[in-house]
């Protein structure tokens, strides 16, 4: 009891009647905050969250105490009205220079798990950014523009609900009160800010008002939006800071704060707040000054430690371009990829492929599980792959792709990290004698999965994607055998309404649609033939094309058992073993569905959004039109024994064209 009014006195914070929380810290002396990840307090009560400069780092502060939610008139908890000042300043590393921002954050939780630094400002992640579950609404002042956020600049003020996507957001900056002009403000300015926010439990409204710290509050708020926290809150709530930071460095810190419900926060005392340290600028000052004695010694050490500093630094230098700012990957450094594949032994590779190897690794400080794939840079095309997959992966977020976590370049070297991927891509799984066999239900969920995610390229981002090279090879299966596109090194970009031609013929033999082989132009309807040639070779367990197979090209095969009628004869044994009812349906759905994707006319192939119909039986598949499909198999096999199968005499295809054989 004694050392809870202790505790209770340093704060200087008190509860009202109906146990209303009203607390004030003009600085953090001796606070009970919970603080996790990168966070310091000062000897003088300065809270630094994100201060340490070593890599990707996420800081987070919150009230030791979750706000008292009240009942409502129907009979759910309700939040109440609560009004919060706070004192903030974010000093860049670099003047003019500023990173990732922060956010004053409203949680169930006092700890936000797994949240990552850089643009998700140690709020979410790649997986559960936009996902209601998450209970979390938060202010975000960032100064970074994220495009697959929609960020609307790299100065501004949202408030975010579950997603870092904010549901309003507005240029940081307030209006004068002497005239209701809007005065813009520079969040990464290094200069301290005062912010309320001020939420009506009654009528709904959420406000953010913004000044210069001198300033008395301005009457006209900055952002005024209608939030029901009551119902996006669990049963607790907590209130707090987060911070994070990427490849650009940016100090946050918070000099005081005050908090309190069902009335108007009390004022912070400006003249106690702890100051801000002195900027890398006016410590060079004073050392320069202090040492202007020994100016010949110091010019010696400091050559003789730049050379030392340049010859080490050669070796993790990296180039840094233009585009690099627009995209919305997150750059990761040349020595933390180093650290986390030992210096790329071989041990650590788990791939490799035409345009380089893959390695596994655990990045320092989060140990995040990585896949890093090394691009060839001594190439056009090494090239044009790295940037294809970056402008693409780097800004689509789908719980049906493999993640790109971030990206780096080095001298010759270019790098893309991706979550790893335990169990590596569906062909290992598929093809030959695997350790561990998929079973039926493991296959139908990663088609669905896999045509999901191709939906989503085609028809539901903001931009039609073509994957162009869609394979058993390029989808990759986590540790629960759920299947995710990846390899987007081929896709290219194109504006809803416009024409997705492209005139470079690329993909993988077996999957190239007849069309493509002609005139060289990809489709969406050519990304949907490669998807069915998928489809057949999941229920069947063959490859599109293998010279050990009885049947040479599968298409063929499968389509001459449809015109026999007895296509199951094509189902791959192993899947009959413990077939449970209804599953021979769906092996015949799948099937038929392959054989209607890959019909050699492309005017005949379904769009995508028919196919997700299709397999979620919303639609009753059509009839298979016999005349649609390949030419007449054995016709086609006796000429290829007579005349040579050029794809097969030459598996290692090289041209000016991007073909590969299928693994």
């Amino acid at each position: 009891m004694i050392r809870f009014l202790i505790i209770f006195l340093i704060l200087g914070f008190s509860f009202c009647r109906a146990n209303d929380v009203d607390f004030v810290y003009n600085g953090f002396s001796g606070s009970s905050l919970i603080i996790r990840g990168d966070v310091s307090i000062t000897h003088d009560g300065l809270l630094g969250l994100t201060t340490d400069f070593t890599g990707l780092r996420v800081g987070h502060a919150f009230f030791p105490i979750p706000l008292p939610l009240k009942s409502s008139v129907d009979g759910k908890r309700a939040v109440p009205s609560f009004s919060t000042a706070f004192v903030l300043a974010s000093v860049p590393d670099v003047t003019g220079v500023a990173g990732n921002g922060m956010a004053f954050a409203i949680s169930p939780y006092n700890q936000l798990v797994d949240a990552l630094p850089s643009q998700y400002l140690g709020l979410f992640n790649t997986s559960n950014n936009g996902d209601p579950s998450n209970n979390v609404t938060a202010i975000e002042f960032d100064t970074i523009a994220n495009a697959e956020f929609r960020d609307i600049n790299d100065n501004h003020v949202g408030i975010d609900v579950n997603s870092l996507v904010s549901i309003s957001s507005v240029s940081a900056g307030y209006y004068s009160d002497n005239n209701g002009n809007f005065e813009n403000v520079s969040l990464g300015s290094g200069k301290p800010l005062q912010i309320w926010v001020e939420y009506n439990g009654t009528k709904k409204i959420l406000e953010v008002t913004l000044s210069p710290l001198t300033m008395k509050k301005p009457s006209r708020p900055l952002l005024s939006t209608a939030v029901d926290l009551s119902s996006i809150a669990l049963d607790s709530l907590y209130v707090g800071f987060s911070a994070a930071t990427g490849s650009i460095l940016t100090s946050h810190y918070v000099l005081g704060w005050s908090f309190r419900t069902n009335g108007q926060a009390r004022p912070l005392d400006i003249s106690s707040l702890p100051k801000l340290p002195r900027s890398p600028k006016s410590k060079s000052k004073l050392v320069i000054s202090g040492v202007a004695s020994a100016v010949v010694v110091i010019l010696l050490l400091v050559v003789a430690g730049v050379t030392f500093i340049v010859r080490r630094r050669m070796r993790y230098r990296e180039i840094l371009e233009e585009w690099e700012r627009q995209i919305g990957a997150h750059r990761i450094s040349y020595k933390d990829l180093s650290m986390a594949t030992e210096g790329f032994k071989d041990k650590q590779v788990i791939g490799a492929g035409g345009f380089g190897k893959v390695y596994k690794g655990v990045l320092p400080v989060y140990k995040i599980q990585v896949a890093v794939k090394k691009v060839t840079h001594n190439s056009e095309e090494g090239t044009r792959q790295f940037l294809a997959e970056i402008t693409s992966l780097g800004r689509i977020r789908d719980p049906n792709f493999v993640v790109l976590l971030g990206y780096c370049r080095r001298k010759g070297e270019l790098l893309l990290v991706y979550e790893l991927m335990p169990n590596s891509s569906l062909d290992k799984f598929v093809y030959g004698q695997p350790k561990t066999t998929l079973n039926w239900t493991q296959r139908f969920k990663i088609i669905k999965q896999v045509t999901s995610g191709l939906f989503f390229l085609h028809e539901r981002w903001t931009q039609t994607v073509l994957h162009r090279d869609i394979k058993a090879s390029n989808v990759l299966l986590d540790g629960d055998f759920n299947g995710k596109l990846g390899d987007f090194g081929l896709s290219r970009l194109y504006d809803h309404g416009s024409d997705p031609h492209t005139t470079r013929l690329v993909g993988t033999i077996g999957y190239i649609a007849p069309e493509l082989s002609r005139t060289g132009k990809a489709t969406k309807s050519t990304d949907v033939y490669a998807l069915g040639i998928l489809m057949l070779e999941v229920v069947c367990g063959r490859r599109p094309m293998d010279v050990r197979a009885e049947q040479i090209m599968l298409l063929d095969w499968v389509s001459e058992c449809f015109r026999d009628g007895r296509i199951l004869n094509v189902v791959d044994p192993k899947l009959w073993t413990g077939c449970r009812a209804g599953e021979k349906e769906e092996m015949e759905l799948v099937l038929k569905l392959g054989l209607l994707y890959s019909l050699e006319s492309d005017a005949e192939r379904p769009n995508m959004g028919l196919v997700m119909r299709y397999l979620d039986r919303e639609y009753h598949l059509p009839e298979v039109p016999l005349a649609g499909l390949r030419a007449n198999p054995s016709t086609r096999r006796s000429h290829t024994e007579s005349s040579g199968n050029p794809f097969i005499s030459s598996p290692n295809l090289e041209s000016n064209s991007l073909l590969d054989c299928g693994r």
